[in-house]
């Protein structure tokens, strides 16, 4: 499979809602969409960095230049057979995971378009729909929060996650439990607390959480040991693993029990597969993050959830919770699984940009072929 064209495009996504996290805020969701061509056929790509590199190291301006200068040209005219050959074209560059993950996501987005073969089978899947929870960010009144829970809850989300940070804490754990006794809660510190708020993360597991999403640095996987040998309540590591390595040293140092993957922080589908599969055969539990794409990206983290290791109910989102108009030709909605449950069923064919959203979200662009 010859890469002959790459197209690039940096996008801005206005949201309905600020997301607020410990982080910082974002009101639109910055991508870099990369569309790749072999002969006839395409194939689309989406990593989400957002705007700033708040989140992780990366940001979405940064990640285009990155591709657009270093990335696209070291694998344009090629002929790639599978992802992993292309990441070993692209290992000669150091982290850049978003950047990497733009053309891996890209390139099985084509593979599955020309091989005529479903992208959660291409990558090993074994089912054609998956479980999602509902996820809260923080808002401007508790009631808000309440009230938005109290309708996930109705709808019969299966888990619920909830964005922790100063401020917006314990009380805030109060509040939901003391309305919500017996349902399925975990929260997200996105790296926002350090190991000194030992403390704080024992008194969280009165609250009996599945889990507690990223607590420490971004990077940290020594001190996530220390954590989860205090605490009773299990720790997972999101932004501290970015490439299969981090997953495997997280493994051995025994640093979480659970493993979020997103397609995007580590680099693409390729080593997200990976990932799942060192988990899977070290008993680690794993799920399915997102970063707020569109459907277009979306749909390559619902190909993904459906592998056989992603228990936990994933963080897919319904393009209307978030945009007003998505600007994938076909937004992703939720369906119920079994009649009961809300979830994403596996795309049968991977809905690609609208043209004139695309062209109107764009902040820059860039063309590379042959």
């Amino acid at each position: 499979m010859k890469i002959e064209r790459i197209e690039l495009y940096h996008v801005a996504m206005p949201l309905i809602y600020p997301w607020r996290t410990a982080y910082g805020e974002d009101a639109a969701i910055h991508s870099v969409l990369c569309r790749m061509t072999s002969g006839s056929v395409e194939g689309w790509g989406e990593s989400t960095p957002l705007a700033a590199p708040c989140y992780s190291p990366e940001w979405a301006g940064g990640v285009f230049h990155t591709v657009a200068e270093w990335l696209a040209p070291a694998v344009i005219g090629q002929d790639f057979e599978s992802g992993a050959a292309l990441q070993d074209a692209l290992s000669l560059y150091k982290g850049n995971s978003f950047a990497k993950a733009a053309l891996d996501n890209a390139w099985w987005s084509l593979h599955s378009r020309i091989s005529g073969v479903p992208l959660h089978i291409a990558l090993g899947a074994t089912r054609d729909e998956v479980p999602v929870g509902a996820d809260f960010g923080v808002m401007d009144h508790l009631d808000d929060l309440i009230d938005a829970v109290g309708e996930a809850v109705a709808e019969n989300f299966p888990r619920i996650k909830l964005k922790f940070r100063p401020g917006w804490d314990i009380p805030m754990l109060q509040a939901i439990r003391s309305a919500f006794p017996g349902d399925t809660f975990h929260i997200d510190c996105n790296s926002g607390y350090r190991l000194s708020d030992l403390p704080l993360f024992q008194a969280i597991d009165e609250f009996d959480l599945a889990m507690i999403e990223q607590p420490l640095q971004h990077d940290d996987l020594t001190d996530h040991v220390r954590l989860q040998e205090q605490i009773k309540t299990p720790v997972c590591l999101d932004e501290s693993i970015t490439h299969p390595y981090r997953a495997q040293q997280a493994v051995q140092l025994k640093s979480c029990q659970y493993v979020n993957v997103k397609p995007g922080r580590v680099g693409g589908l390729t080593n997200a597969v990976k990932i799942h599969d060192l988990c899977q055969a070290a008993g680690i539990p794993c799920w399915v993050g997102g970063m707020l794409e569109s459907a277009t990206g979306a749909s390559h983290c619902t190909a993904l959830a459906m592998l056989d290791n992603f228990t936990y109910p994933a963080d897919i989102f319904p393009s209307e919770k978030y945009y007003r108009e998505d600007m994938a030709q076909e937004p992703l909605g939720l369906s119920k699984i079994d009649g009961k449950i809300p979830g994403v069923r596996a795309f049968q064919e991977l809905p690609d940009p609208d043209p004139n959203r695309l062209q109107s979200l764009t902040l820059q662009k860039k063309i590379i072929e042959c």
